[in-house]
């Protein structure tokens, strides 16, 4: 201590000699402390009290002194514990100094300098008004260089990506070390790192520039790895949005500079991720791409597990496991559930469980006797679940479901319409049937017809942006009178050209919605405008503003709920805070009028003779509620804490609010069993509100969909075992049919690639159920319930996540 006393002491001596062995004495004694930060280096403790007199000396030295430069140094480090907050010191010290040779001071004075920089680097681009980036950080760019080398040299990668992202200067990970030019910053013992935690923070960058040019900065530090697959995955996440390079390029030069185990690699990834990049060079590559062979690759799936067998709907209720008399009664007496509803539900757990199969026992068998067991729209949905019974075998599938197309029931023929759409779905086939045979049905003179034929063309083509089936479903929205034709058109295209911005159809859709009466947009499927508008600008953030400014004109509250829709598909799995907040506000609205919503116990005897009729004022809410789930979806921190926000919900909420909590909870574990979430749905199902303990079945189903979950199989048994309403019991047995969905072997989550990637028509297809189900009554359990149809598009063969305990 008397020997730094001293030294301090002789700073202020007038002979430069004195002054220069004192300073090389401090520095010494600095120095050596600061090499190891375990605790506070006893030099800087002692000097706590000379730290002004040191600033003094520094200022009243010559410039000409070859002593300021290191006193300047050692000032930066003694500002570490020294400087008063905010105030920089140890960036202003230093840049006073030497800016070589900064890891002689230790690795906690280059943390404390690149915590200082990049909050100097901030604070003067809010203060830089004339936009003079270059000229004005470049004193604070040459520290930069210094001190990213020494963090990757040190393993600090994280360190080094952060201070590169707020310096906004992620580009130079391209470039090499400063004082060794044949070296790259980013080698290959690092880059895998590097880009990981580079793709991580991507969710938390908001200016779509920066994340840009992060994205392009992992794809070309992949690519010059030759990690071609890692960079095919961060293509997929750029998709088209960088103009200089479109996504179907990026792809080309990627498969031309791997060999062929690669390629097929790369092309499962693109397969499963239902990509339209087509490769000529490879016809066997462009095959897997096109999911031509999935067919196949399920069916050795299928019989390495010994699981080929046809399932009856009976082997999935197993109802002689219920405990009470009226459970064993129905499994001993087959006619009692031989009933409109019950053969209805039958048939889609059938089409469920055996889907992809091509094999069950109540459609394929000749005769079509369970065909004709149902009327109208249960021949249509029988007819229909042929498509998920040959699903992705196009040439078998076709064959059988053609005969149904010249049927003289309209239903069946609708029916078959669906199918075609179901069967090819997720494929890029030659013979292209969906395009060759659904348009002349789209022009049929039966409303059901036209309807099955527009649905079954959004499944089939979804996510593809096909121009003809632009050309077929366009003049639907434009001159159909018929409202439910028209939503079911602009959901459709909405699916095919999801995150496409295409402005054609927005400004259609629109344009719809502001020429529609009032009575026509009070039915419940008006909501699908919004949603197809939605889905347009899927992911695609601030691209959404123009049309949610054009929808603020609309006075119907469908054009709120399309408001809604269109904001939080715009920031769909981005984590977006402040869209969750504005979500949340909306969730609070308070209505001075009773709200009675569809569903809901308050419903008087007297409102209850009421024609049926959906509350369209307050479903935005409802939207408001998924709206937050789809935000926080795919960002584990944040869906996290979204759970504890739908508790409050729960509580506090609205009926609409409320029963929008477990289709919300479902869509963020789509077939992902959290325990959690489980027990908390299973408490839902026993809800006073109707509708709430229906979506909560529903939401059971969704969870566990693909997985055979034991535990939702347990508790979907004991709700179909005392289920008293015949709605609950047939939204039972739709859960049960998606949790044992192809026998265990099926997924409909939209995430993959270790959920660093999501399909948008597959989520699309997600938000069209689960926006069915925001009115139950009105679609899935009235005359629509075909539109479970859209659980096709999404179901592809599982990636084991350890869920399938059964």
């Amino acid at each position: 201590m008397e020997g730094l006393e001293l030294a301090v002491a002789r700073l202020q001596d007038a002979n430069p000699v004195v002054v220069s062995t004192a300073l090389e004495y401090l520095v010494k004694e600095v120095r050596n402390a600061t090499s190891s930060m375990t605790s506070v280096p006893k030099p800087l403790k002692y000097l706590r009290p000379h730290y002004d007199t040191l600033k003094h000396c520094h200022a009243m030295a010559k410039e000409s002194v070859p002593s300021k430069k290191l006193m300047a140094d050692l000032l930066a480090v003694l500002a570490m514990t020294m400087s008063e907050p905010g105030s920089h010191e140890i960036l202003h010290f230093k840049k006073q100094g030497t800016i070589n040779d900064l890891g002689s001071w230790g690795h906690e004075f280059v943390r404390a300098l690149a915590g200082e920089l990049g909050a100097e680097y901030t604070a003067r681009q809010l203060s830089d008004k004339k936009g003079r980036k270059d000229n004005f950080t470049a004193d604070l760019i040459s520290l930069v260089d210094e001190i990213v080398p020494f963090h990757l040299q040190h393993n600090a990668y994280a360190e080094a990506v952060d201070l590169l992202i707020e310096t906004q200067s992620i580009s130079k990970l391209l470039g090499n070390y400063p004082l060794r030019p044949e070296k790259t910053l980013v080698d290959d013992s690092n880059f895998k790192r590097v880009c990981l935690y580079l793709l991580r923070c991507g969710t938390y960058i908001a200016d779509p520039d920066d994340l840009k040019c992060l994205r392009q900065s992992a794809f070309q530090i992949y690519r010059r790895h030759g990690y071609c697959s890692a960079a095919l995955g961060v293509a997929l996440k750029m998709g088209d949005d960088d103009e200089a390079t479109p996504f179907n390029t990026r792809c080309k030069e990627l498969f031309d500079t791997t060999d062929g185990l690669m390629r097929k690699q790369m092309a499962f990834l693109l397969a499963r991720h239902h990509s339209n990049f087509e490769y000529v060079e490879d016809l066997e590559v462009d095959a897997i791409i096109g999911n031509n062979k999935l067919k196949s690759y399920y069916a050795d799936l299928g019989r390495d597990l010994d699981i080929l067998d046809a399932k009856t709907p009976e082997d999935i209720y197993k109802s002689h496991l219920g405990d009470s008399a009226s459970s064993r009664a129905s499994s001993t007496s087959a006619p009692n559930v031989d009933s409109a509803r019950a053969n209805l539900a039958a048939t889609f757990v059938n089409a469920f469980v055996n889907a992809g199969f091509c094999k069950d026992l109540l459609m394929t068998p000749d005769g079509n006797t369970w065909l004709y067991k149902n009327k109208e729209h249960g021949m249509l949905a029988a007819a229909a679940s042929l498509g998920m019974i040959m699903m992705w075998n196009i040439e078998e599938g076709l064959t059988i479901i053609d005969k149904f197309l010249y049927s003289n029931e309209e239903y069946v023929r609708a029916g078959a319409c669906l199918a075609i759409g179901i069967v090819s779905s997720s494929i890029r086939h030659e013979s292209d049937p969906p395009i060759a045979l659904l348009p002349e049905h789209v022009e049929s003179s039966s409303s059901i017809i036209r309807s099955a034929a527009i649905v079954g063309l959004g499944v089939a083509y979804a996510g593809s942006g096909r121009e003809d089936v632009l050309d077929t479903l366009a003049p639907i929205i434009t001159n159909s009178d018929a409202m439910i034709e028209v939503a079911f058109a602009a959901v459709s295209l909405g699916q095919i050209y999801t995150g496409t911005c295409n402005s054609d159809i927005a400004s259609l859709i629109v344009q719809k919605l502001m020429e529609a009466s009032d009575a026509s947009l009070e039915i419940s499927e008006s909501n699908f405008l919004g949603l197809g508008l939605g889905l347009l600008f899927f992911g695609r953030g601030e691209k959404g503003d123009a049309m949610l400014e054009v929808l603020k004109t609309i006075e119907h509250p469908v054009g709120l709920c399309a408001s809604v829709t269109l904001e939080t598909c715009a920031y769909a799995a981005t984590g977006d805070v402040l869209q969750i907040q504005k979500m949340l506000h909306i969730c609070a609205e308070q209505r001075d009028s009773p709200l009675i919503f569809p569903g809901s116990v308050e419903t008087t005897e007297n409102q209850s003779a009421a024609p049926k009729k959906p509350n369209l004022v307050a479903r935005h809410q409802s939207m408001a509620v998924l709206g937050i789930a789809l935000v926080a979806t795919g960002e584990d921190i944040g869906a996290e804490m979204t759970l504890r926000t739908f508790d409050h919900l729960l509580h506090y909420g609205e009926p609409p609010v409320r029963c929008a909590v477990p289709l919300a909870l479902s869509l963020l574990r789509i077939s992902y069993p959290d325990y959690g979430i489980v027990d908390q749905m299973s408490r839902l199902t026993h809800d006073a509100d109707n509708q709430v303990s229906l979506n909560a079945i529903v939401g059971l189903g969704l969870v566990g969909a693909g997985t055979n979950n034991s535990r939702i199989a347990g508790l979907l048994r004991l709700l179909a075992e005392h289920a008293r309403e015949p709605s609950t019991l047939f939204v039972v047995r739709l859960a049960q049919g998606l949790l044992h969905m192809g026998k265990g072997l099926l997924t409909i989550s939209p995430f993959h690639a270790d959920r660093t990637l999501i399909s948008k028509a597959a989520m699309g297809s997600i938000l069209t159920f689960l926006h069915c189900c925001l009115d139950m009554k009105q679609t899935i359990l009235d005359k629509n319930h075909y539109l479970l149809s859209e659980t096709a598009y999404y179901r592809i063969p599982g990636e084991g996540k350890g869920t399938n305990d059964v």
